[in-house]
């Protein structure tokens, strides 16, 4: 381990890691945590040393100049945090990076001590993967976690997923394994559009995130850039009648499988997550402010008594990893499981590295 700056002193800290490759579709699980590190300044206070977890024939270091200077960048995990303000500070401690290529137990051993350390509370692993999802839909997004006791409290999906797996499976099991509650997030990415960026992925993370641990999360550019993507993909669709033909297939089948659940337990969540956003006294200045070094400020949800997602009352069969990305794409990580569709933005699917 490099440390970069001293260990901070931290409030009931939540860690949320993302790593770059086989469990990234479309960079949406990268991108949410680098968003959170942009919108809210995040402060890197320690790296894990490249020449132990890295083949950089693999993952090829890079340069650049500064100032005239050149410069090399290696390939990384670094951990930043961040601080939400407001009534009742707290602080995200944010892990991003790309998966390792060796030594794989040892540098979950590193992010566990550091857990230790830095007294985490809970530890949320964010994932994408390529599926048979139509991008006109909201995306699928599944949570799901190893831990019986988490899945009823937090209503979670408990993991069955049994096969190949990258390192956010590897990771949730360790953390789970010593005594830490560790959730995984699984966006659902078009694998018929599986090339980055995807904000409307990163979006779905970002929401399923902002209800599990109870934050207002600033959402920038995010909601436009999203629907500027799904435009994009509606133009060069609408080109092109057989991938027309193909998406409207995907739409009917999405449609049909969630008819029972749009219930009105649905749109009440729905209506939850818009009221809070409308909540009096939470703008600039009243209850719930997070703001970072003084400028634009961060809402928060105060509600202490803020009700979970209900689970589906017909959760779907685990799909194969073929099944779910439709036979497509490396770097999905493959399917582990249903997907709950939340914040409006999801539906099935975890990666094979959800650590079921």
């Amino acid at each position: 381990m490099i440390e970069l700056e001293g260990v901070p002193e931290l409030i009931d800290p939540v860690m949320v890691a993302a790593f770059e490759g086989w469990n990234d579709a479309g960079d949406a699980a990268s991108t949410a945590v680098a968003h959170l590190d942009r919108e809210w300044k995040g402060e890197v206070f320690a790296a894990l040393d490249a020449e132990d977890y890295y083949d950089f024939q693999v993952n090829r270091p890079t340069v650049f100049l500064d100032n005239g200077v050149r410069k090399i960048t290696w390939p990384t995990t670094r951990l930043s945090v961040v601080r939400i303000g407001g009534d009742k500070p707290r602080d995200l401690v944010l892990v991003r990076g790309i998966e390792p290529s060796m030594r794989w137990r040892s540098f979950c051993n590193e992010l566990l001590a550091f857990a230790h350390e830095l007294g985490v509370e809970m530890v949320v692993i964010l994932g994408a993967l390529l599926g048979d999802t139509p991008h006109t839909r909201p995306v699928p997004v599944s949570g799901v976690t190893s831990d019986p006791d988490l899945a009823r409290t937090m209503d979670l999906e408990e993991t069955r997923y049994e096969g190949p797996t990258g390192i956010v499976g590897i990771l949730q099991e360790a953390f789970t394994h010593a005594g830490v509650p560790a959730v995984s997030l699984w966006a659902a990415v078009p694998h018929y559009v599986s090339q980055p960026p995807n904000p409307k992925a990163t979006l779905a993370l970002l929401n399923r995130l902002e209800d599990l641990i109870g934050l207002r999360i600033p959402l920038g550019e995010l909601p436009e850039d999203a629907r500027a993507w799904q435009l994009g993909v509606d133009q060069l669709a609408a080109e092109d009648s057989e991938v027309a033909e193909y998406v409207q297939t995907l739409e009917e089948a999405r449609d049909t499988a969630e008819l029972p659940e749009a219930s009105g337990e649905a749109i009440a969540r729905e209506f939850e997550r818009y009221l809070r956003r409308r909540e009096p006294g939470t703008g600039p200045g009243g209850p719930g402010v997070a703001t970072e070094g003084g400028d634009s400020p961060f809402l928060r949800d105060t509600g202490s008594g803020r009700t979970r997602p209900p689970k589906p009352e017909r959760p779907a069969p685990e799909p194969s990893p073929e099944e779910t990305t439709g036979g497509t794409a490396e770097g999905s990580g493959g399917s582990e499981g249903s997907a709950e569709d939340s914040s409006g933005e999801g539906e099935s699917g975890e990666s094979g590295d959800s650590g079921k």
